[in-house]
């Protein structure tokens, strides 16, 4: 799941290092793809530190019922096989595609039907101290925490998951992901029709998409 489809599940709370840690993995994965952290089986003295873990366990339980749910592999399947026609030549993985591009249809509707705010999300993240982060960072095991820290000032202050309200920016999300595996992933003529086919497939999901949180919501509460 992407930013906002995790932080759904704990939109409620009041603790801004557990929203933090809900969302960490795939923040750190932005910073640096080649960063692996394994801190869930860690525990801190310090409360925030270990709220930061307590957000980061529920991010890996979260993505397991997720990933193995009936919607997920019926969708990103299908997404696979909608978006191989107009990705022809491009040296982007379909099977990629269409795991990343429901979980981005996913954070859109989330916001145009108005189940949570971006504004909320970001407000928590702006909460959170930076020593507190770093003392995480560095705990976990993290060498250079600056990598980090370049990143995610530009990403609360960019602010860009406020252009998911825009179904037309799903594509262009969908490329920037892509741009950091692969230098030039689509022609221009391919983000048109990328976005004519996550737009029909956006359509189609709206209807039921809520099934797939009900299911996890359950399953966390079991």
């Amino acid at each position: 799941m992407n930013f906002l489809s995790h932080y759904y599940f704990d939109r409620d709370t009041t603790n801004c290092y557990f929203v933090l840690g809900t969302v960490l993995p795939d923040l750190l994965k932005n910073a640096d793809k080649n960063l692996v952290l394994h801190p869930e089986k860690l525990i801190h003295t310090n409360g925030a530190v270990n709220s930061i873990i307590e957000g980061w366990k529920k991010h890996l339980e979260v993505d397991r019922y997720f990933h193995s749910s009936e919607f997920f592999l019926k969708h990103s399947h299908n997404l696979k096989l909608h978006l191989l026609p107009v990705i022809q030549g491009s040296p982007v993985k379909p099977f990629f595609l269409g795991h990343i591009a429901i979980e981005l249809i996913l954070d859109n509707l989330l916001l145009t039907t108005n189940k949570l705010t971006a504004d909320s999300f970001y407000s928590h993240l702006s909460s959170c101290d930076e020593i507190v982060i770093r003392e995480f960072l560095e705990f976990s095991g993290m060498k250079e925490p600056e990598v980090f820290f370049n990143f995610f000032e530009v990403f609360k202050e960019e602010r860009y998951l406020h252009t998911y309200t825009e179904t037309q920016q799903i594509a262009y999300a969908l490329k920037r992901i892509c741009m950091r595996v692969w230098k030039n992933p689509f022609s221009p003529v391919q983000e048109v029709a990328m976005d004519e086919v996550l737009l029909a497939y956006r359509g189609m999901v709206l209807p039921d998409f809520m099934t797939v949180f009900n299911e996890i919501e359950s399953k966390l509460s079991n």
